[in-house]
């Protein structure tokens, strides 16, 4: 079985991250996708909701794919969460399945500050996804792509190459991909709600009336909602 791991904070989830993950799932044959809200953080997040809303969100908004599905793994755990236990977790839950796990340009170049990145790399593979405003050209600064000529990330900017696949580690292989590059953030997802503006098309309506029924960044305001939220809220 090859199961994808999806991770992030989804704060909150939107269409993005749901295109990112189905062109995934097909690009690289996989059998499942795994989201995984984050639960509590290493880094400081001041705007990060609880994750029990965020995994609640994540929940709705993949409800009737079968392809998808998702963990409380962390958004459970009263301690902070890392990356690599994690993954060691989901290897032992999950023994005859391959893990990929799904990151972007940005943060696979942060990976040297994550917790035992050399331990991460030999427990999953890791597929590197493009994202607006970053270049793949970047990632010849990574220490974990050495083998991998200019030429290729330059064919993947341009999009003269759709993927690439390497070996990242003695036990584990890395893949580059592009994705459709949807300019949608969650952090302006939550500027709109929080200035009272329509967040609709950005997320799955079902994520849309969950932040409006729990008042969700609405910095202690109401959030926009259309006439019949309005009547049923307001």
């Amino acid at each position: 079985m090859k199961l994808g791991i999806y991770g992030g904070t989804f704060n909150p989830i939107h269409y993005g991250h749901l295109r990112t993950a189905e062109e995934i799932f097909e690009k690289l044959s996989l059998d499942r996708i795994l989201f995984i809200p984050a639960g509590r953080t290493p880094f400081v997040k001041p705007d990060l909701i609880k994750a029990a809303h965020r995994y609640k969100m994540v929940k709705l908004a993949i409800a009737g794919n079968p392809r998808f599905d998702v963990s409380n793994i962390e958004a459970k755990s009263t301690v902070k969460s890392f990356t690599v236990d994690t993954i060691s977790k989901l290897k032992l839950k999950h023994r005859n399945a391959e893990l990929f796990f799904i990151l972007g340009i940005d943060a696979f170049l942060d990976l040297p500050h994550w917790k035992q990145p050399g331990k991460l790399l030999d427990l999953t593979n890791m597929v590197v996804i493009s994202r607006p405003s970053h270049a793949f050209a970047a990632l010849s600064s990574s220490p974990y792509l050495k083998n991998v000529p200019m030429k290729i990330l330059k064919e993947l900017d341009n999009g003269t190459r759709n993927c690439f696949s390497f070996d990242i580690s003695e036990k584990q292989k890395g893949s580059l991909c592009n994705v459709t590059g949807l300019d949608i953030s969650a952090s302006r997802v939550r500027n709109l709600v929080a200035s009272g503006r329509n967040i609709k098309y950005l997320l799955p309506d079902s994520v849309e009336n969950y932040i409006i029924s729990h008042e969700l960044y609405s910095k202690g305001g109401r959030p926009f909602a259309p006439a019949i939220w309005k009547r049923r809220f307001l």
